[in-house]
Parts: structure tokens; C-alpha cells; sequence
């Protein structure tokens, strides 16, 4: 029974056994453990034999061995208590309690000690444990380590996939808070750069079968080619042989550095799974003079160690007790290290053996601190210097946090005020060298303290993919969305799930993975692909498209046949028919009908300023023109009846003279609207971009509608009366009676002009030019065909018809 009190916390451990436990025994042995401690061994001679560095103290140690379970809480306990009763104790004679405790490899086991020992500032200095969570200074106020902290390698590894375009991943982490705390953390990580996860399953190498058959078949079934995972070479040669059995392959591996570089792997069964995985880990190093010190181990420099004893045993496969109960042949005494190439002798890649290196200097270097006064900026520099054989653990403490020096090989070796170490990895590769055994090849580095775009660098070396791949494997829920489409989630899946949308009309996106479409502006357009904005093309009634050159046609027809109609007339102008209907206004209005063809040309072409305000008044005062001329030969009609009756004068009021100034008067009042209308908001060109979306309608606007409207309801206004007076002269008697023509080209005027409004409004764009053109056309081929057809055809092909006496009704 344990009672640990420091202050007012209490802390109590019970452990209730029908007799008194004895200590454990290792089942296997660990190279790597023991070359960890070989390594301190080197460094705390290394740095007693130094004449610079702490002068008249030698400094001791004590090496526990808890093989792998958490009876580091009871070695634990022994440090702080100064015991020593546990074998294996080497060192310092005396019974006092250890100033600083170097270990654990695991984050568990080293989380479990660190928050006891930590009540007792006692410094715990780590070069294993990575878990983020050791960081928190209220739960491990002492703990330091020389290995970077889980939660840059996260980034890291999240940088890594990011690098590779892989956004749909699985991970896989050891059951304990290194895994949990580790996955966590690159999940988070992950988010951040649009990654998704499709599964996260953890277990424990002491977890039973059917978990890691679980795990298996959800990575058998899962989309994801690429699987993080947190955990240490005990599970990872676990869940990779039970992937060998079911032969699933070809998955890329990320792996965390507590397995990545472990020779170990290569004893597994599953080995071949993990070809071509990719890991960041700590940097290499050399530690000059450590390989001798490791070829010169032998037992007789340790006699009463089992740990020497054990592993003398396991690399030469003797026994140094010759028993009969032995399996083993007796150690003939000649074994050396000299000529043996094992993994305790190799120090090719000294990656966390160098850790252990730094963490004894770091001690070494705080001590100095303390013995040489520490400088000014030691919290105890106003008093004077400490006996070395008096220095407390809160010393060493506060000492640790100004260590900064350089080691031999050139590393940085300091603390942040998490008691962490400066965060640099290098990218390794699982490749088989040309020995033929598999080993971590170094394709690219990563370095926390470089700018955010520049920390992941990648080497000018060939990275080896899973399954024999050229090039990295793809992994993605989705296909990336190309430019031209945007992502759509799938509902109820994770954001990397979607699908690709093609952008609408008008939009364009010219980004890959684009969330959404972006408008063009108002004078383009999006082209085909939808990934680019091209210009709008501008419409309006051209010579060159179809519609255009028939509206010329009929307009270059209408003037052919009023001209051919005025020659006729010309040449046909002493005939009584065209004397008897008024020579002077037909032709007047020949010429007026001549202009009306001409004026709809102005309507077809691109508008100008000079064409949109042409086309409207020369079209008003034309058609006024012509309707003048209708309007006078229909009074003309009326008139001339009413002279007929005796004693009329009429005609003295409505001769040749004035005939001549009601056209000009009806033709001037047209004339002074439309200069009223240009000289206020005369009509212009402008480009529509709102009645069609995917072109421009370059057309001329009317400035003012009531000037437009006016010019309209005036030509309406003269058509009404024409058609009114040519009705109530319809009947009259005369052979060729000219007001029952009027009467009808004025009814087809008319009727032309009611249907153009709707027509005209309704109309988008060019069409309303069309029509327009139209019903000038047709309105002035009515007037032609119903008043001069008639009087060609009697003129050319009937021409005993014209004669006085038939058209006095007398024939």
C-alpha cells in the first residue's frame, strides 16, 4: 500500500496479492530498448570523461525494465522513493532519489508515470512519446521530450495527403491515447484541407481476433485507397497479416513514426502489404564514437545485469548458464560484436537512438546551468551557486527550460515552454534496397519552423507506390469537378461526396472543384464548356441573314413597281383616265410611295445615332406625305361631284393652287412633330442586354414615346379622315368612280396599321424592326395595287376604256 501526498492533492494506489509478487519476466527481448539504453550509457560516460562540462561530478543512473506493461508506475515509484531493491540497479551507491527520469518509448505508459512523478517536479525527459496530450502543462507540469509532438506530425501528414490530391481516406489507430489523441489530430488536420474520412477504427494488440477481422473487412469494403495509421509496430504487424491472409492489397499506407522506420517489420508476416509506404519520422543522425561503444559491450563489463545477460543470450542464441534444463547450447566466451551485423550494431539510421542522445545532454546541460550558477538570468543568480550534491529536482526543472545548444551532429537541441522540441521530420519511403530487405528511403522533409507553403518539401527521388503503381494511387469519394461544373453534396455523406453540376446558361466557373458558378458580365456570355466568358453576339436586322434581304427585296419590288407605274403615267399622261384622277397629285404620290419603300431600307442594317433618327421621321413624314396625296384626290372626288350640280363654285375653292397647299399644310404639321421630337429625346442606339440573355440587341430606342406615338396617331388621324371621305364618295356616279379604290387602299392602311401595334410591342428584338418594315410594305403596296393597278391595267390592256365618253358614264 502507497501513499503519495504532495500538498493538499492525494493520490492512493492499492494492490491487494495472497503473497508477495516477484518481479516479471520478459517474454521476448527488444534490440531497440536495449539500444536505447546502450545509448544513454554512451552518452553519461561521454559526458563524465568531458573536462568541460560539469567539472567534479559524475553522474549516475538506474535502468528499469517494465516489458512492455504498466508496471512503470511501480519503477516509477522506485525512482521518486530512492529504492532499490529492484535488480538491474547500476550507478550511484547511495539510496537517494533520482533528480531526472529519461523514458518512456510509449506515450501510455509515460502519461500514466508522469502525472505522479510530476507532483514531485521531478523532470521527465521523453524521446518516444509523442502523444499531444503530454503537451498540456497542468496534467505534466515536469515533462519534456526530444521528439516532436503528435500535433505537428498531424499537419504533416495532413500537408502529405493534401500534397498528393488524396481527399478520401481510411485511418486506423492503436486503442490508447497516442492513437486516439494522434488520429484526433489528423482528422482535424485533415477537415481543414478538405480531406474526409471515410472509416476510423482503433484496437490494441492485445484486443481479441474478431476486432481486427472487424477492421479488415471494413477496410475490404471501403472506397478508400489510402489509410493513415497511428499506432506502433505491434499492431500494425497485426492488422497487416490479416490482410496478407484475406490477400487485400494494394492500399497506400501513411504511416506514424512509432512504426514507419521499425526494422521489425520486415519480420512480419504482412510485410509485403506495407511496400511503398509513405511516413514522416525524426531526422537521421550520426553519433560518432557510439558504434564502438556497442561492439565493445560484453557481459563481463555488466555481470549482474539481466538485461546483458538477456540479450547476449538472444543475439548469439547461447546460454551463459550452463543449466541442464537449458534449450540453448552454453556461450563458448569467444562471442564478440566486432564482426556482427545485427540491428543493435546498425547505425546507419540513427533516428530515435539520437533522441535518447539529446535527452541525456539536455540533462547534462541544465545541470551545468545550475552548477555554474546559471548566469544572470537564473531565477536563483541573486544567491550563490549550488553543491552539486544538493541540487533538487525543481532546479533541473527550471534549468531544462533555458537548455539551448548544439549537438555533435549538428541538431538544435531546446524547449518550448510546453517542453516540447522543435518540429522537423523527413519523409521516408518503404522501399526494397538493394540488399534485398525492406527500409525506409528519404523522399522529402518537413520543417515547422519554415513559412506555412514552404514546411512540406518533397527530394528529386522516385517515391514507390503501393501495389508496383508509377504514380501516386487516386483516392476520392467523388471525381473531381472540372472547370465549368461546381459541387453538389450528397446529402447525408461528407463533403468530398458530390456530385458535379454543370454550370447554367450565363455562368461560368474556371477553377477545378469550385463550389459555385460566377456571372458573366452583362456583355458576354459562357461558351459551350461553361469555363470561360465569351462576347455576347449582337443582333439586329442585317442584309446578310434571310429575313433581311426579303424585307429588301419586297422593298426594292415596291419601288421597281412604282416606278414602272409612273412611267406608265408619264408617258400615258395626256389619256383622259389620267388626267380625269388628277395627274399632279398621283404623281406626287408615286413619288411619296417611292420614298415610303426607300424609308423601310433604313430599318435594316446596324443602327446608328443618324439611322434610328432617319428611320422614324422619314417614315412619319413620307407616309404623312402620301396620305396627304390620298386625302387631296379624295377631296378632289368630292368636290368635283359637287360642281357638277348648277350653280356650284366650288371648285373655285379647291383648285390646282389649293390642292397643292393642303398636301403641304397636312405634310408640315407632320414635319414640325417629329423636329419637336428630335429636338427633345430624338430617338438613339442602345445595346438590350435584358430581352436576351445570351446576346446583346442592338437596337434604336424612341427616346421619347409620345413623339413616336404622336407621329403615329397623326398618320392615323389623316387615315381615318381619307378612308371616312372615300367611303361617303364611294357611290357616285361615274364609270371609274377613284374614291371606291381609296376607299379600299385606306380600309387595307388601316387595318395594317391597328394590327402593327400589338404586333409591334410584342415583338423581341429585331423581329419588331421586321415588323415594322412589314407594315410600311404592306401598307404602301395597298395603296399602289388599290389605286394605280387598276388604271395601268385599263392604260396597257384596255385601252378603249380610256376614253372621255366611258369615263363620263356616256359609253
Amino acid at each position: 500500500h502507497f501513499l503519495v501526498q504532495s500538498g493538499m492533492n492525494k493520490i492512493e494506489l492499492n494492490y491487494t496479492f495472497q503473497s508477495i509478487p516477484g518481479f516479471r519476466k520478459c517474454n521476448n527481448f527488444n534490440f531497440r530498448e536495449f539500444k536505447f539504453a546502450q545509448t544513454m550509457i554512451f552518452a553519461v560516460n561521454q559526458i563524465n570523461k568531458s573536462p568541460e562540462m560539469l567539472p567534479g561530478v559524475t553522474l549516475g543512473y538506474k535502468i528499469y525494465d517494465n516489458c512492455g506493461t504498466m508496471d512503470i508506475l511501480r519503477a516509477a515509484l522506485a525512482l521518486v522513493s530512492g529504492l532499490q531493491e529492484d535488480p538491474g540497479d547500476v550507478g550511484c551507491p547511495d539510496t537517494e532519489a533520482v533528480r531526472v527520469i529519461l523514458g518512456h518509448s510509449g506515450s501510455s505508459p509515460t502519461i500514466a508515470f508522469s502525472q505522479i512523478v510530476g507532483r514531485f517536479h521531478i523532470p521527465v525527459i521523453s524521446h518516444f512519446a509523442t502523444c499531444a496530450c503530454l503537451s498540456n502543462r497542468r496534467e505534466h507540469p515536469t515533462f519534456f521530450r526530444t521528439i516532436p509532438s503528435d500535433y505537428y506530425q498531424s499537419k504533416a501528414l495532413a500537408k502529405l495527403v493534401r500534397h498528393f490530391g488524396w481527399t478520401w481516406i481510411g485511418a486506423v489507430a492503436v486503442d490508447n491515447e497516442y492513437g486516439s489523441d494522434g488520429i484526433a489530430a489528423f482528422i482535424q488536420a485533415a477537415e481543414d484541407y478538405g480531406v474526409c474520412v471515410e472509416y476510423s477504427e482503433a484496437f490494441s494488440s492485445s484486443d481479441p481476433p474478431h476486432v481486427v477481422q472487424r477492421i479488415t473487412e471494413t477496410i475490404k469494403q471501403s472506397t478508400s485507397k489510402v489509410i493513415v495509421a497511428f499506432m506502433s509496430h505491434r499492431e500494425i504487424k497485426i492488422l497487416t497479416s490479416e490482410l496478407h491472409k484475406q490477400n487485400i492489397t494494394g492500399l497506400q499506407w501513411i504511416g506514424s513514426d512509432a512504426w514507419i522506420t521499425d526494422p521489425s517489420l520486415a519480420d512480419g508476416e504482412g510485410h509485403s502489404v506495407l511496400l511503398g509506404s509513405l511516413g514522416f519520422t525524426v531526422p537521421k543522425a550520426k553519433i560518432p564514437g557510439l558504434e564502438e561503444h556497442l561492439r565493445q559491450l560484453h557481459p563481463s563489463q555488466f555481470p549482474n545485469s539481466q538485461f546483458v545477460k538477456d540479450f547476449w543470450e538472444e543475439a548469439f542464441d547461447c546460454s551463459l548458464n550452463d543449466t541442464v534444463n537449458s534449450e540453448r547450447r552454453p556461450c563458448s566466451g569467444i562471442e564478440s560484436l566486432q564482426t556482427v551485423e545485427s540491428q543493435f550494431t546498425d547505425v546507419s539510421e540513427l533516428r530515435f537512438t539520437n533522441n535518447v542522445y539529446k535527452s541525456v545532454f539536455a540533462v547534462a546541460h541544465a545541470l551545468d546551468l545550475i552548477i555554474k550558477c546559471g548566469g544572470d538570468e537564473a531565477p536563483w543568480s541573486s544567491r550563490s551557486c549550488f553543491d552539486p550534491k544538493h541540487i533538487q529536482p525543481w532546479q533541473i526543472l527550471q534549468s531544462l527550460h533555458r537548455v539551448n545548444f548544439t549537438t555533435v551532429n549538428g541538431q538544435r537541441v531546446y524547449f518550448d515552454r510546453n517542453g516540447d522540441s522543435p518540429a522537423r521530420y523527413e519523409l521516408v519511403n518503404l522501399q526494397i534496397t538493394t540488399r534485398g530487405i525492406m527500409e525506409g528511403e528519404t523522399v522529402g522533409i518537413y520543417d515547422a519552423s519554415f513559412p506555412d507553403d514552404q514546411q512540406f518539401i518533397m527530394n528529386n527521388i522516385s517515391v514507390v507506390w503501393a501495389n508496383g503503381l508509377s504514380e501516386a494511387p487516386v483516392s476520392e469519394c467523388s471525381k473531381k469537378c472540372l472547370p465549368g461544373t461546381y459541387k453538389l453534396l450528397q446529402k447525408g455523406k461528407p463533403i468530398c461526396c458530390h456530385d458535379c453540376i454543370p454550370c447554367p446558361a450565363g455562368e461560368i466557373t474556371n477553377l477545378t472543384e469550385s463550389l459555385q458558378c460566377f456571372k458573366c458580365p452583362p456583355e458576354f456570355w459562357s461558351n459551350n464548356q461553361r469555363d470561360s466568358c465569351v462576347p455576347k453576339p449582337v443582333e439586329f436586322l442585317s442584309y446578310s441573314e434571310i429575313l433581311g434581304m426579303v424585307l429588301a427585296m419586297c422593298s426594292l419590288l415596291g419601288i421597281f413597281l412604282t416606278t414602272i407605274a409612273m412611267l406608265i403615267f408619264f408617258t400615258h399622261k395626256e389619256t383622259p383616265i389620267v388626267r380625269a384622277n388628277n395627274s399632279e397629285l398621283s404623281f406626287l404620290l408615286l413619288v411619296s410611295l417611292t420614298l415610303c419603300f426607300l424609308c423601310s431600307l433604313t430599318f435594316i442594317g446596324r443602327p446608328t445615332e443618324w439611322s434610328c433618327m432617319l428611320r422614324h421621321t422619314a417614315f412619319g413624314m413620307t407616309f404623312v406625305l402620301c396620305i396627304a396625296c390620298v386625302l387631296g384626290k379624295t377631296m378632289v372626288v368630292l368636290i368635283a361631284f359637287r360642281a357638277t350640280r348648277p350653280g356650284s363654285n366650288v371648285m373655285k375653292w379647291f383648285g390646282a393652287a389649293q390642292q397643292r397647299l393642303s398636301v403641304l399644310a397636312f405634310t408640315l404639321i407632320q414635319v414640325l412633330i417629329c423636329l419637336l421630337w428630335l429636338s427633345t429625346s430624338p430617338p438613339f442606339p442602345f445595346m438590350n442586354f435584358v430581352l436576351f440573355e445570351d446576346r446583346i440587341v442592338l437596337q434604336c430606342d424612341l427616346g421619347s414615346a409620345i413623339g413616336f406615338y404622336a407621329v403615329l396617331g397623326y398618320i392615323g388621324f389623316l387615315a381615318v379622315l381619307c378612308f371616312v371621305l372615300a367611303f361617303l364618295a364611294r357611290k357616285l356616279p361615274d364609270n371609274f368612280n377613284e374614291a371606291k379604290f381609296i376607299t379600299f387602299s385606306m380600309l387595307i392602311f388601316t387595318s395594317v396599321w391597328i394590327t402593327f401595334i400589338p404586333a409591334y410591342v410584342s415583338s423581341p428584338g429585331k423581329l419588331s424592326d421586321a415588323v415594322e418594315i412589314f407594315a410600311i410594305l404592306a401598307s404602301a403596296y395597298g395603296v399602289l395595287f388599290c389605286i394605280f393597278l387598276p388604271k395601268c391595267w385599263i392604260i396597257l390592256f384596255r385601252p378603249e376604256q380610256n376614253t372621255k365618253k366611258h369615263i363620263m358614264g356616256k359609253t
